[in-house]
């Protein structure tokens, strides 16, 4: 894949259709692009919450009208990568994997296995970022014999780690250290192969930052919560990405989470609940008041919803400093409410569209980057999606005959 021309590519597109994918159903009772598409628009508001939930993780299968499958075409074809999502066929000590939940574990030996595709020289020392317990490099280093770094700020995280490499016999050093810190940053070394499963948007930027800084030898990222950044807006790494004319708010950038796989029926639920209540107090303080205005609703505990609908929207009220009529039918209120969660998922489908390219428009953006600093890199993915969503799997070698260029 040449990075820079698919970069291009996504740019133009995104841009082209940012009133789409920037809407947000939720808090908008007609979103813009519903003129431009009326058939689509009214066929999606047909459907039932169910009908939704069914099509949110299988887009390219939902039959709607034009241009919906032409939009999910483009994004297929836009965010093509290597698949090396194969299942290790190997086996580890028990021990490796005492405590780890199941998916996690099938993430960390997916990741560790895919890790080092393309490396042409082999990891010297691993340094394993928000290491947590150290799992996933205490395994890399144990089945490949190298030393281990992890930095972890939680103390008691690297004590249980500390114990966990200490009885496997593996050569790990685990230190109590914010990785957002210059004290991180020195530990930094030229022969250091960095690995990060699942590293939050400022605390992976830092670590590309920091690493292309210091020159290490190998990265292994697999990037999560793009949102979680220092400020309201994006700043790009790479030189191409900063001369884009899309500017990312933290709100786009959380569009690439909201694809949900692995959450269960009791959490959905609850979920469905508060929504279709906040989407009901959404509807009475508009008609009340007279403004076609959405209100920002705080979250609220699970207890609060066993009080019912009318103590829900009341609390609201009062957040709000509003006085509004209680003298209003509240399952009928409700019922409007289900039925407008139910109109905002299907329509959210669209938006949904471009969850895909916009994460990869941000993986090239670091790809990039990190190709500016002297690095070959590789994109692809390391787990199917049922594993994870964040499935994007970044690898980057540094180049030893080329000197870092000015960052």
């Amino acid at each position: 894949m040449d990075y820079v021309e698919r970069f291009q590519q996504l740019d133009a597109w995104l841009v082209q259709h940012q009133s789409v994918w920037r809407a947000t159903p939720f808090t908008q009772l007609k979103p813009s692009w519903e003129q431009e598409w009326p058939e689509l628009a009214t066929w999606l508001r047909s459907r039932s919450l169910s009908e939704a939930e069914q099509a949110h993780t299988q887009l390219q299968a939902l039959d709607a009208p034009d241009p919906f499958r032409q939009l999910c075409e483009q994004a297929e074809t836009l965010s093509q990568v290597p698949d090396w999502s194969a299942e290790p066929t190997r086996s580890w000590p028990e021990l490796l994997q005492r405590h780890i939940p199941g998916r996690k574990w099938q993430q960390i030996t997916r990741f560790a296995q895919a890790s080092q595709r393309g490396w042409r020289r082999p990891p010297q020392h691993w340094l394993d970022w928000c290491a947590g317990k150290g799992h996933l490099g205490r395994l890399l280093a144990w089945q490949g014999g190298q030393p281990l770094t992890c930095l972890e700020q939680d103390a008691q995280l690297n004590r249980d780690g500390r114990m966990l490499s200490q009885t496997l016999q593996v050569d790990a050093t685990h230190l109590d250290c914010d990785v957002l810190t210059p004290r991180a940053w020195r530990q930094f070394r030229p022969e250091h192969s960095l690995v990060a499963l699942h590293a939050c948007g400022q605390l992976h930027m830092t670590l590309l930052q920091q690493a292309a800084h210091a020159g290490c030898a190998q990265i292994a990222l697999s990037p999560c919560c793009y949102n979680r950044i220092d400020g309201d807006s994006y700043h790009p790494l790479s030189t191409l990405a900063q001369q884009s004319c899309l500017q990312l708010t933290r709100q786009d950038l959380s569009l690439p989470l909201q694809a949900t796989y692995t959450a269960g029926q009791r959490a959905r639920r609850l979920r469905d609940q508060s929504m279709a209540w906040r989407l009901a107090f959404d509807l009475w303080q508009r008609e009340a008041s007279g403004r076609d205005l959405y209100l920002p609703t705080p979250s609220k505990p699970e207890s609060a919803m066993a009080q019912g609908i009318a103590a829900f929207c009341t609390d609201l009220a009062a957040h709000h400093d509003l006085i509004l009529p209680n003298a209003i039918d509240w399952a009928a209120l409700e019922a409007r409410g289900w039925q407008r969660l139910a109109e905002v998922r299907n329509l959210e489908l669209v938006g949904g569209v471009f969850r895909r390219p916009l994460e990869l428009w941000l993986l090239l953006d670091r790809a990039i980057y990190l190709q500016e600093a002297g690095y070959t890199v590789n994109l692809g993915l390391f787990a199917p999606a049922h594993l994870t969503p964040r499935n994007f799997l970044l690898l980057a070698e540094r180049n030893t005959e080329q000197a870092i260029t000015s960052l």
